[in-house]
């Protein structure tokens, strides 16, 4: 049996590639940061071509670190930034535009038009989505109506659309292909058919001719045409927050897991049957294996997590690396009454605020940059608090047992053991870390495995997983009752400003 798979994971930061033994435990990596592009206040942009070519090093680099070749490697994942917006030539490959990253807003007054009479919900009942900026539909009906000439090519069939999956696999394999959970952060594609919905993409502008093929996130799409894993199937494909929960196996209804990024992003196992959110959650594609029935997901999206701490770093310069953090923040017993409230380009999950903007409340000559630091952190937790309570209120109608969930983590903010009392504490829940916390990559060749019997069934991935460390809340109700309470007056103060 070939001994490894490997995952692309192409991220909103770097692209990397990591390879995988039968037990999940990391045999290689490499990992490769792009420029974030900033052309104009509220837009941010990827260039495609330079996340290809660094795709294309991390591949070489990952398989001569554990000096393996193609013939080891049994197949391929990817995982990807979701809703990141490219578009390209199909003859030759260029991108027509840089990508349109998931974080940029300048389709604000676009999903206002489209909504129209009927609001942000237009679509909600059959896409589990708002109209947000968020999403990769509005995106490129941006490209369409801004790039000269695009329109007029894409109706006559001259070019292609994909997130980044759909992108990186073009590039592997010449194959114009996206799996079910991206296609899902569109706003394009039905949830019940699991295809794009021609009603939608008429409403939008949209040629259908644009759109790539959907299949589901655990099969053989195509071999790898040329470079080191030349010969080797792409089989597996999921969202990066998709492929986490797959990886952390969260297999089961009620299952729930956070990722602790660039933002957060907490997903609910809600099984075969989409859960239509009535509390400001998105309902989601979150995996779907081979011709099994898709499983669906209720989402709460937090647009500014890590990227906070990086703004205390870079743009107040109160520490000069990320991990003084912590240290800075157990200087002081708690946050001094100060709260921020990092609404940088307004809030997501669960209240949804385009018009909020970010503030610091409750400062007073007392507070110093310790307690900065402590709310900085707490605001993470604060933020998935709000997240986890719609779920619950959600999931209740549903009959899941999320009352009692225990919260499985990953990212890169997880090693934080003041961030992770401090979630514990104010979920009054059980917190939980994995011994492989690389859990989105890890997903990816999970899902790539198993299309190749590499792995014989999820029952693997339960037996992978183990817990390397546990948060028990020791919080009083008292405190807790009182800290929310401050933290909801000071989100509030952020309404209303754009």
């Amino acid at each position: 049996m070939r001994r490894y798979v490997a995952a692309i994971d192409q991220g909103t930061t770097s692209s990397r590639c990591i390879v995988f033994d039968h037990q999940g435990r990391i045999a290689g990596v490499a990992q490769r940061e792009h420029e974030q592009l900033f052309p104009q206040p509220g837009w941010v942009e990827h260039d495609p071509q330079t996340i290809w070519r660094n795709t294309e090093s991390v591949i070489a680099q990952a398989l001569r670190g554990c000096d393996i070749g193609a013939a080891e490697v049994a197949a391929v994942g990817i995982t990807n930034q979701r809703e990141t917006t490219v578009v390209w030539e199909r003859a030759t490959g260029k991108p027509i535009h840089h990508a349109i990253v998931w974080q940029d807003v300048r389709t604000a007054d676009l999903t206002v038009e489209l909504a129209g009479d009927q609001g942000p919900a237009r679509y909600a009942d059959r896409t589990g989505l708002p109209l947000s900026t968020y999403f990769a539909g509005p995106k490129l009906r941006w490209i369409l109506d801004r790039v000269p000439g695009a329109r007029e090519r894409a109706e006559a069939g001259e070019l292609c659309f994909g997130t980044m999956d759909t992108w990186v696999l073009w590039n592997l394999t010449g194959q114009h292909i996206t799996d079910v959970t991206n296609a899902s952060r569109t706003m394009l594609m039905d949830l019940r058919t699991l295809q794009w919905d021609p009603e939608i993409c008429a409403d939008f502008g949209i040629p259908m001719s644009l759109l790539p093929e959907i299949r589901s996130s655990s099969e053989i799409y195509a071999d790898i045409t040329h470079g080191p894993l030349a010969g080797v199937p792409v089989a597996g494909i999921l969202g990066d927050q998709q492929a986490a929960t797959f990886g952390q196996a969260c297999l089961s209804p009620g299952d729930t897991k956070n990722t602790y990024g660039t933002g957060n992003f907490m997903l609910m196992n809600t099984g075969t049957t989409p859960v239509f959110s009535e509390h400001g959650l998105l309902t989601t594609v979150c995996y779907r294996l081979g011709d099994e029935p898709a499983v669906y997901a209720l989402e709460g999206s937090i647009a500014v997590t890590g990227s906070l701490v990086q703004w205390l770093r870079d743009n107040l310069g109160i520490i000069s690396s990320a991990d003084e953090i912590e240290p800075l923040a157990r200087t002081v017993a708690d946050n001094g009454g100060a709260y921020v409230v990092p609404a940088f380009s307004g809030l997501f999950a669960p209240r949804w605020r385009p018009d909020a903007r970010g503030v610091v409340a409750g400062l007073t000559r007392f507070v110093n940059k310790g307690h900065l630091a402590r709310a900085v952190l707490e605001a993470t937790a604060f933020q998935t608090r709000e997240v986890i309570d719609a779920m619950r209120a959600d999931s209740e109608a549903q009959h899941l047992d999320v009352d009692k969930v225990t919260l499985k983590v990953d990212g890169g903010m997880v090693v934080n053991d003041l961030l992770m009392q401090f979630q514990s504490d104010i979920l009054d829940a059980p917190v939980v870390r994995p011994v492989i916390t690389e859990t989105t990559a890890l997903g990816a060749a999970y899902a790539a495995g198993l299309a190749v019997d590499y792995w014989t069934s999820t029952d693997d991935i339960r037996a992978n997983w183990s817990e390397d460390k546990r948060w028990t809340p020791s919080m009083t109700a008292t405190t807790r009752t009182h800290l929310l309470t401050e933290w909801n007056k000071a989100v509030e103060r952020t309404y209303n400003w754009a």
